[in-house]
Protein backbone atom coordinates (compact mmCIF):
# COMPACT_ATOMS: atom_id res chain seq x y z
CA UNK A 1 0.00 0.00 0.00
CA UNK A 2 1.10 3.90 -0.75
CA UNK A 3 2.41 5.35 2.42
CA UNK A 4 1.17 8.54 0.94
CA UNK A 5 -1.78 7.43 -0.69
CA UNK A 6 -3.49 5.78 1.93
CA UNK A 7 -3.17 9.56 4.39
CA UNK A 8 -6.59 11.12 4.31
CA UNK A 9 -6.74 14.77 3.34
CA UNK A 10 -8.23 17.36 5.52
CA UNK A 11 -10.15 20.30 4.11
CA UNK A 12 -10.05 23.29 5.95
CA UNK A 13 -13.28 25.25 6.76
CA UNK A 14 -14.57 27.37 3.51
CA UNK A 15 -13.42 25.16 0.91
CA UNK A 16 -15.72 23.14 -0.97
CA UNK A 17 -15.05 19.61 -2.97
CA UNK A 18 -16.89 18.11 -5.76
CA UNK A 19 -16.38 14.93 -7.19
CA UNK A 20 -18.01 13.92 -10.50
CA UNK A 21 -17.02 10.77 -11.38
CA UNK A 22 -12.85 11.28 -12.11
CA UNK A 23 -13.09 15.07 -11.90
CA UNK A 24 -12.56 16.75 -8.67
CA UNK A 25 -13.03 20.38 -8.41
CA UNK A 26 -11.92 22.49 -5.00
CA UNK A 27 -13.13 25.92 -4.36
CA UNK A 28 -12.01 28.01 -1.54
CA UNK A 29 -11.11 31.58 -1.07
CA UNK A 30 -8.17 32.07 -3.08
CA UNK A 31 -9.94 30.38 -6.28
CA UNK A 32 -11.09 27.34 -7.96
CA UNK A 33 -9.09 24.45 -9.09
CA UNK A 34 -10.19 20.99 -11.15
CA UNK A 35 -8.53 17.87 -12.21
CA UNK A 36 -9.77 14.73 -13.78
CA UNK A 37 -8.13 11.97 -12.34
CA UNK A 38 -7.12 8.86 -14.16
CA UNK A 39 -9.60 6.32 -13.89
CA UNK A 40 -7.04 3.67 -11.88
CA UNK A 41 -8.06 5.75 -8.47
CA UNK A 42 -11.34 7.02 -7.04
CA UNK A 43 -11.74 9.84 -4.62
CA UNK A 44 -14.43 9.15 -1.81
CA UNK A 45 -15.15 11.76 0.59
CA UNK A 46 -15.94 11.12 4.03
CA UNK A 47 -17.18 14.50 6.29
CA UNK A 48 -14.72 17.06 5.78
CA UNK A 49 -12.00 14.99 4.80
CA UNK A 50 -11.14 13.05 1.37
CA UNK A 51 -9.33 8.94 0.95
CA UNK A 52 -7.86 8.22 -2.61
CA UNK A 53 -8.09 4.98 -3.27
CA UNK A 54 -7.08 2.61 -6.08
CA UNK A 55 -9.86 0.62 -7.55
CA UNK A 56 -7.65 -2.41 -8.22
CA UNK A 57 -3.99 -3.56 -7.67
CA UNK A 58 -2.54 -3.18 -10.85
CA UNK A 59 0.73 -1.72 -12.01
CA UNK A 60 -0.85 1.30 -13.05
CA UNK A 61 -2.76 2.03 -10.27
CA UNK A 62 -0.39 1.58 -7.41
CA UNK A 63 2.03 4.02 -9.76
CA UNK A 64 -1.11 6.45 -9.55
CA UNK A 65 -2.23 6.08 -6.01
CA UNK A 66 0.56 8.82 -4.04
CA UNK A 67 0.32 11.07 -7.05
CA UNK A 68 -3.24 11.50 -7.36
CA UNK A 69 -3.24 12.21 -3.40
CA UNK A 70 -0.55 14.65 -3.29
CA UNK A 71 -2.37 16.39 -6.35
CA UNK A 72 -5.76 16.70 -4.56
CA UNK A 73 -3.38 17.66 -1.39
CA UNK A 74 -2.06 20.15 -3.33
CA UNK A 75 -5.18 21.39 -4.63
CA UNK A 76 -7.02 21.83 -1.61
CA UNK A 77 -3.54 23.83 -0.05
CA UNK A 78 -3.81 25.88 -3.20
CA UNK A 79 -6.89 27.29 -2.67
CA UNK A 80 -6.54 27.94 1.08
CA UNK A 81 -3.47 28.99 1.32
CA UNK A 82 -1.66 29.69 -2.07
CA UNK A 83 1.54 28.56 -2.90
CA UNK A 84 4.65 30.77 -3.40
CA UNK A 85 8.30 30.64 -4.73
CA UNK A 86 11.12 32.96 -3.99
CA UNK A 87 13.93 33.77 -6.12
CA UNK A 88 17.57 36.15 -5.36
CA UNK A 89 19.48 37.57 -8.24
CA UNK A 90 22.74 37.98 -7.87
CA UNK A 91 24.97 40.09 -9.65
CA UNK A 92 26.80 43.90 -10.08
CA UNK A 93 23.79 45.72 -11.49
CA UNK A 94 21.61 42.82 -12.03
CA UNK A 95 17.98 43.94 -10.84
CA UNK A 96 14.10 42.64 -11.42
CA UNK A 97 10.93 45.00 -11.41
CA UNK A 98 7.20 44.69 -11.89
CA UNK A 99 5.71 46.42 -15.23
CA UNK A 100 2.09 45.89 -14.89
CA UNK A 101 1.53 42.99 -14.44
CA UNK A 102 5.12 41.71 -16.43
CA UNK A 103 8.37 41.39 -14.50
CA UNK A 104 11.17 42.65 -16.41
CA UNK A 105 14.49 41.28 -15.60
CA UNK A 106 18.03 42.97 -15.94
CA UNK A 107 20.24 40.61 -15.74
CA UNK A 108 23.45 41.33 -18.12
CA UNK A 109 22.10 41.04 -21.53
CA UNK A 110 21.86 43.79 -23.58
CA UNK A 111 18.30 44.51 -23.35
CA UNK A 112 15.65 43.88 -20.50
CA UNK A 113 14.10 40.67 -20.46
CA UNK A 114 10.11 40.97 -19.95
CA UNK A 115 8.11 37.75 -18.54
CA UNK A 116 4.85 37.75 -18.94
CA UNK A 117 2.76 35.79 -16.15
CA UNK A 118 0.37 33.01 -17.10
CA UNK A 119 -3.08 32.84 -15.57
CA UNK A 120 -3.57 33.14 -11.84
CA UNK A 121 0.42 33.80 -11.23
CA UNK A 122 1.42 37.19 -9.70
CA UNK A 123 5.14 38.68 -9.33
CA UNK A 124 6.17 40.35 -6.12
CA UNK A 125 9.90 42.34 -6.51
CA UNK A 126 11.52 43.40 -3.10
CA UNK A 127 14.86 45.25 -2.67
CA UNK A 128 15.03 44.99 -6.91
CA UNK A 129 16.36 41.53 -5.72
CA UNK A 130 14.37 39.30 -4.52
CA UNK A 131 11.61 37.88 -6.88
CA UNK A 132 8.39 36.27 -5.40
CA UNK A 133 6.29 34.03 -7.37
CA UNK A 134 2.83 33.30 -6.38
CA UNK A 135 -0.77 31.48 -7.04
CA UNK A 136 -2.98 28.88 -6.54
CA UNK A 137 -1.58 25.74 -8.43
CA UNK A 138 1.70 24.71 -7.04
CA UNK A 139 2.42 23.15 -11.08
CA UNK A 140 2.46 26.51 -12.64
CA UNK A 141 4.21 28.36 -9.88
CA UNK A 142 6.77 25.85 -9.87
CA UNK A 143 7.32 26.27 -13.78
CA UNK A 144 7.40 29.55 -13.89
CA UNK A 145 9.99 30.23 -11.33
CA UNK A 146 12.05 27.43 -12.84
CA UNK A 147 11.68 29.70 -16.48
CA UNK A 148 12.48 33.30 -14.47
CA UNK A 149 15.45 31.12 -13.18
CA UNK A 150 16.53 29.60 -16.62
CA UNK A 151 16.54 33.15 -17.71
CA UNK A 152 20.60 33.45 -16.20
CA UNK A 153 21.13 30.51 -14.13
CA UNK A 154 23.94 31.04 -11.31
CA UNK A 155 27.48 30.03 -12.68
CA UNK A 156 29.51 28.60 -10.47
CA UNK A 157 32.58 31.20 -10.77
CA UNK A 158 31.36 34.27 -9.34
CA UNK A 159 28.24 33.05 -8.37
CA UNK A 160 26.26 35.58 -10.84
CA UNK A 161 22.60 35.03 -11.76
CA UNK A 162 19.25 34.23 -10.03
CA UNK A 163 18.30 31.10 -7.68
CA UNK A 164 16.11 30.09 -5.89
CA UNK A 165 16.26 31.43 -2.03
CA UNK A 166 18.07 28.89 -0.60
CA UNK A 167 20.08 27.32 -3.01
CA UNK A 168 23.20 26.50 -2.43
CA UNK A 169 25.85 27.05 -5.69
CA UNK A 170 28.83 24.78 -5.58
CA UNK A 171 31.42 27.74 -6.30
CA UNK A 172 34.94 26.70 -8.49
CA UNK A 173 38.70 28.34 -7.99
CA UNK A 174 39.04 29.38 -11.10
CA UNK A 175 42.06 30.28 -13.08
CA UNK A 176 45.23 30.24 -10.84
CA UNK A 177 47.03 34.29 -11.42
CA UNK A 178 50.35 34.12 -13.36
CA UNK A 179 53.71 34.66 -10.78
Amino acid sequence: MSRIGKRPISIPPKVTVTINGQTVAVKGPKGELSRTLPPEVEVLQEGNALQVNRRNESRAARQRHGLCRTLVANMVEGVSQGFTRRLEIQGVGYRAQVQGRNLALNVGYSHPISIEPPDGIQFAVENNTNVIVSGIDKEIVGNTAAQIRAVRPPEPYKGKGIRYSGEFVRRKAGKAGKK
